[in-house]
């Protein structure tokens, strides 16, 4: 499953990185984040247990954290849950007119005999990925948008 979500925003990156990097502060910033718990790791490692909302359903997984802003990326390999193995990219591109396109790339292989692909592809992808992913894109357009 191959997931890309995109959002243009009238913000400059210096005030839409933060708003992404800082997992720490969206339960504060994204209602639908309902913790988010740095982990033991090693070697600097920024490791974290997240818990969302998909609606009334409540979500948990956890994620090695990689903020690049130099290279205007933050990856993310999920360790935990049932997007275990996920790697997933948020990228900053500046558009001709200044603003930023922020995009969130999912790539989900779940290794579930016969059923993995068509599950990642028609439920987990559509149902939770994308469902969670584009309520986080828009509040940190919001957010950003607003001078937060």
């Amino acid at each position: 499953m191959k997931s890309v979500m995109r959002v243009q925003i009238n913000a400059p990156f210096e005030r839409i990185f933060p708003l992404a990097a800082e997992v720490e502060r969206w339960p504060e910033r994204l209602p639908h984040y309902r913790y988010v718990r740095r982990l033991p790791a090693e070697n600097d490692e920024r490791r974290f247990e997240m818990g969302a909302r998909r609606g009334p359903i409540p979500v948990r997984w956890e994620a090695i954290q990689r903020p690049l802003p130099d290279e205007r990326r933050i990856e993310f390999t999920h360790t935990g849950g049932v997007t275990r193995g996920m790697e997933v990219a948020w990228r900053f591109e500046t558009a001709a007119d200044g603003s930023q396109e922020v995009s969130i790339h999912h790539v989900l292989e779940l290794g579930w005999p016969l059923i993995g692909g068509w599950v990642a592809q028609h439920v987990i992808g559509p149902q939770f990925i994308d469902a969670i992913a584009g309520r986080t894109l828009r509040r940190v357009k919001a957010l950003a948008e607003a001078g937060a």
